[in-house]
């Protein structure tokens, strides 16, 4: 998975959200609760992580994200990027200040080790 320069340099809090709708429009936050905030090494972390998922080819599920995290920038006033995560059609959605178009849609291999890991963190996050 390819992330920004700007998100990699400026993230400085994650925060974890368990969907729970669609946005009401394209842009919006997806709606769910918030079940965690990583600082400091925690972040680094998971952008490390979220950087080695592997690519994988596209499959129909109608995009149904469970989970997404929300990078905000030093001040915490500004979301950076919010990524939705869905395991089932192996695809990525980013929107944010940071994200250029290129990057907005993304698949990656669920079954690999990373994406486990960070489904696996996302579930003991939201336990």
């Amino acid at each position: 998975m390819q992330l920004p320069a700007e998100v990699l340099a400026d993230t400085a809090l994650i925060e974890v959200v368990r969907i729970s709708a669609r946005p009401k429009k394209v842009g919006a936050p997806y709606p769910g609760e918030t079940v965690a905030h990583w600082a400091d090494s925690e972040v680094a972390d998971v952008l490390a992580l979220m950087g080695t998922l592997p690519g994988s080819g596209q499959h129909r599920c109608g995009f149904s994200p469970g989970w997404s995290v929300r990078g905000y920038e030093r001040s915490l006033e500004i979301v950076l990027f919010e990524a939705a995560f869905c395991f089932s059609c192996h695809e990525v959605r980013m929107h944010g200040a940071a994200v250029p178009a290129a990057l907005v849609k993304q698949f990656f291999d669920v079954d690999a080790p990373p994406a486990q890991e960070l489904l696996a963190r996302f579930r003991a996050a939201g336990s």
